[in-house]
């Protein structure tokens, strides 16, 4: 019996990674259609990990979420679970799935992390400030600061203050929900093929929340 309880999800060393956008009903969960071409090719990039070359949508009313190991959650607008996205929800964490939520709009005054925020607690409990010397940060490659500011914090744009830290529900020890204001979903929400572009690759922490969901 893996981890996952009943319906165990692929695991890094005997399946391809799969990126998984989770689709809700209320709110725009679409709002960052390149992050997981950008994310995947990150994968294939600078690992070894087995990785699909398209990601899925996933509507979060559906078991078939219990497949994947990591979710990916984002929006600018109110984030209201039906009943059944929220029991499904908490199965799949329950069975050790990870979900990575990331404020699209990067401000705290705003209707997706004030509604978003309430949702988790619904369905997961009470975010915690997450440590920047946690292993999610030297897990594959290392940040020494913690999460990576992005442009858009910095930009004068959304909250106009910069995140030191991501926030997370904890389960046994492991990071069952992470949450970031910190608008990765714009930073990394580009064509792959523009990263040749960069001095420095914005999506390598990417790479370090599929490698700490697939192996812790």
């Amino acid at each position: 019996m893996s981890r996952f309880g009943e319906t165990a999800m692929p695991h890094a060393s005997t399946e391809p990674f799969i990126f998984a956008t989770a689709q809700y009903e209320s709110g725009d969960w679409d709002s960052a259609p390149l992050v997981p071409a950008n994310v995947i090719d990150s994968i294939a990039r600078y690992t070894s990990l087995p990785v699909r070359p398209q990601g899925v949508i996933v509507p979060l009313a559906s078991e078939a979420a219990f497949q994947y190991p990591l979710l990916y959650l984002t929006g600018h607008l109110p984030v209201r679970f039906t009943t059944r996205e929220a029991d499904v929800l908490t199965r799949y964490l329950a069975r050790g799935g990870m979900l990575f939520v990331d404020d699209h709009n990067h401000d705290v005054d705003g209707a997706f992390h004030k509604t978003v925020r309430e949702e988790i607690r619904r369905v997961a409990g009470p975010l915690v400030q997450l440590p920047n010397t946690h292993e999610l940060y030297r897990c594959f490659f290392k940040f020494d600061d913690g999460p990576p500011t992005t442009s858009h914090e910095m930009n004068g744009w959304g909250d106009n203050l910069v995140h030191e830290h991501l926030e997370a529900v904890l389960r046994d020890g492991r990071i069952s929900v992470l949450y970031s204001n910190k608008d990765y979903s714009s930073e990394w929400s580009f064509h792959p093929d523009n990263k040749r572009f960069l001095s420095i690759d914005n999506t390598k922490f990417g790479v370090n929340l599929v490698v700490y969901a697939l192996t812790r």
